[in-house]
């Protein structure tokens, strides 16, 4: 227990003794080689600097070696359009760090719309999940002097008028719900204190957190509240002269708004009368006419087995959607009204492609358009119109001879299980297999520089595994390997594990795995249930000890993906798989480098401390470096991820039989 003591003593004394030993184990030429290799491609000016419109200028936050904290920075589209376009720097965050001796990363601008003359700036502290906000002029280029400041908290504040927000925030005792995040939204008026500030909303405690959103688009606007119940599940609420409106949706539906209508994303079968509209339908209605009491509908859309929705974007006048059919993206544009569907000309066939930004108040678009083995282009025009090439990145490695295939293997229940395999065909290589399998998150095709060079370039193979828990499927691909169904996830893994080794492609002693946060529960799963099926694994910001997590920071928001374990019929089920609880001496179990930040505060980090610690004990080959910054992503900016990535390809490389020079 005493390494969950994050800043405690003793605790940080046993964390730099094991990253001493890991830097010096680990440590050489390679290793400098491999860090040099992905730093420049987190660094070079050659990337696609991505904008997101707010009036006439496009906005784009970046770093680079001369800015390792950033830059938030303008410029308009004519002079995006050209190679080196003449960027306004609005904010200097080296800069602002060094003034206040503090290790700032950007968490992002609240800007009011549609005006654009203010924001509220999000500054984490070593890339925590909590965060400073400071109310700031866009105009003069300035923090207001006694403006809307929030002190470091998990918050959210969302502007109602340039001298109104909506605030929720830690307002002291009893105003955070057991999960760690806010219950309370309230209405605060400038210059008032905000202990005084109106209260217009309240969660419960055992709720997930309160939330509070507005929508100022002219003619059209609305504010709304409401409280997350579970992970999965919330109650919405529209905000009219003081009186709550009920929107009567499924909890665990998603709800949007967009001038006169509101989309339904189901994830779950809806009886209306009589009609069942399935789960992961997309459904279209005027927001008033629902308020009012009709439950008419356009299906927008309706998936298949192969097929779901991923995503919908509005611009003023159309709506994009990405689909997938069996992981693969497609893009349709939508007219509302008469909700025809057509494809969206001038999308690269065979690419990945996704919506970069849409531009609600006009017809704008951004695509992105890449593949594992092509760089990434930026495509521009409007939703349905004609596109433009903008932007495009270089290739970072060589990617002649090596090859992309989709395969699936077969998990334990027949289920069929995509994977990408990318790399060239020859004998058995080193394969570095990633995974995540959780709350509806999917793995789709898109370039990595990083991968490229460290990796595929010196003769290793990468592959993706779409297994269960992901939403590559829609819902139901995430929802049937929920709480006590969650084995499936583990099974599709080893599935897809097994599967390279039956089809050549690699052997066990040259597979390695890795995985993050539910994917570093994913990778203590394998070491302790399928240890025969690697040659080594990365487990990194993990959930490991699943019969506290739900005490640790934000783990009781987790409860509905993995059951209660208070609850002796979900710990049954949880204790079966829970990697700290099942450790073995008697196993052998493939060498495991376990990586995670002092500064996580959505994942404790006293998950991997006890994880290594037990792990030693069993007398396992187990490494540990953890990042005193970095957060939940692990690096708070270029050269700390440059070189946590390098640690990962230089402990594969070591541990799976090649050299990899």
């Amino acid at each position: 227990m005493w390494l969950e003591d994050i800043t405690g003593d003793d605790a940080l004394d046993w964390v730099r003794k094991h990253n001493d030993a890991t830097v010096a184990a680990l440590s050489g030429d390679r290793f400098d080689e491999l860090r040099d290799q992905v730093l420049e491609v987190l660094d070079t000016d050659a990337r696609i600097p991505y904008v997101g419109r707010r009036g006439e200028y496009l906005y784009n936050f970046w770093r680079d070696e001369a800015n390792p904290r950033g830059i938030w920075r303008r410029t308009t589209l004519d002079s995006y359009r050209t190679d080196e376009p003449d960027w306004d720097v609005i904010i200097d965050l080296d800069e602002l760090a060094r003034t206040e001796d503090e290790n700032w990363v950007w968490a992002g601008p609240e800007v009011i719309e549609p005006e654009h003359t203010l924001a509220l700036i999000s500054l984490s502290r070593g890339g925590a999940d909590a965060t400073v906000v400071r109310e700031f002029d866009m105009r003069t280029r300035e923090f207001v002097e006694g403006g809307f400041e929030l002190p470091e908290a998990k918050s959210s504040v969302t502007w109602e008028d340039e001298n109104t927000v909506l605030v929720c925030t830690d307002f002291g005792d009893g105003s955070m719900t057991e999960s760690g995040y806010p219950r309370i939204a309230k209405r605060w008026r400038r210059g008032e204190p905000l202990e005084s500030a109106e209260t217009v909303f309240e969660a419960e405690p055992t709720d997930i957190r309160v939330i509070a959103s507005v929508d100022r688009t002219p003619g059209f606007e609305h504010t709304r509240v409401g409280r997350y119940t579970d992970f999965y599940n919330k109650l919405r609420y529209e905000l009219r002269g003081g009186e709550l409106i009920l929107i009567d949706v499924p909890t665990d539906a998603t709800t949007s708004t967009h001038r006169e209508w509101m989309l339904i994303s189901l994830r779950s079968d809806w009886e209306v009368g009589e009609v069942t509209y399935s789960a992961g339908s997309l459904l279209a209605t005027k927001f008033d006419d629902f308020l009012s009491g009709n439950r008419e509908f356009t299906v927008v859309y309706e998936p298949d087995e192969h097929s779901c929705l991923s995503e919908a974007s509005w611009t003023k006048d159309k709506l994009v959607l990405v689909t997938r059919r069996d992981v693969a993206s497609h893009i349709e544009i939508v007219t509302p009204g008469t909700w025809e569907r057509v494809d969206a000309p001038g999308i690269p066939v065979g690419d990945e492609t996704v919506v970069v930004e849409t531009d609600p108040l006009g017809d704008e678009v951004f695509y992105d358009s890449s593949g594992f083995i092509t760089p990434s282009r930026l495509l521009h025009g409007t939703a349905g119109g004609s596109l433009k090439q903008l932007k495009s990145a270089p290739a970072f490695f060589d990617a002649d001879g090596i090859d992309v295939a989709q395969y699936f293997a077969t998990s334990a229940d027949g289920t069929a299980i995509p994977y990408y395999v990318v790399g060239q065909r020859s004998a058995p290589s080193p394969t570095y297999l990633y995974g995540y399998g959780g709350f509806q998150s999917s793995l789709t095709p898109g370039y990595s520089g990083g991968i490229g060079r460290t990796w595929l370039a010196r003769g290793g193979t990468f592959v993706s595994a779409n297994i269960r828990g992901g939403g590559e499927y829609g819902p139901r691909w995430h929802t049937q390997a929920m709480r006590e169904n969650r084995h499936l996830v583990y099974e599709d893994f080893a599935a897809v594990a097994a599967d390279l080794v039956r089809r050549g492609i690699t052997t066990v002693e040259q597979l390695g795995a890795a995985g993050g946060s539910n994917g570093g529960l994913l990778m203590g799963v394998m070491l302790t249930q399928y240890p025969q099926l690697f040659g080594a694994l990365v487990c990194s910001v993990p959930l490991l000890d699943m019969k506290r997590y739900h005490l640790l920071l934000a783990g009781a928001s987790w409860v509905a993906e993995y059951g209660d374990p208070d609850d002796p019929a979900d710990w049954e089920v949880i204790s079966k798989y829970s990697p700290y609880q099942n450790i073995s001496s008697d196993r052998r179990y493939p060498p495991i480098l376990i990586t995670t930040s002092t500064r996580d505060d959505r994942v404790h980090p006293g998950h991997a401390r006890k994880m290594t610690a037990a792990l030693e004990a069993a007398g396992h080959d187990v490494t540990y470096y953890e990042n005193i910054e970095g957060g939940h992503g692990g690096a708070a900016d270029n050269k700390q991820a440059a070189f946590k990535a390098a640690l990962t390809y230089e402990f594969l490389w070591r541990k799976l039989g090649r050299t990899g020079d």
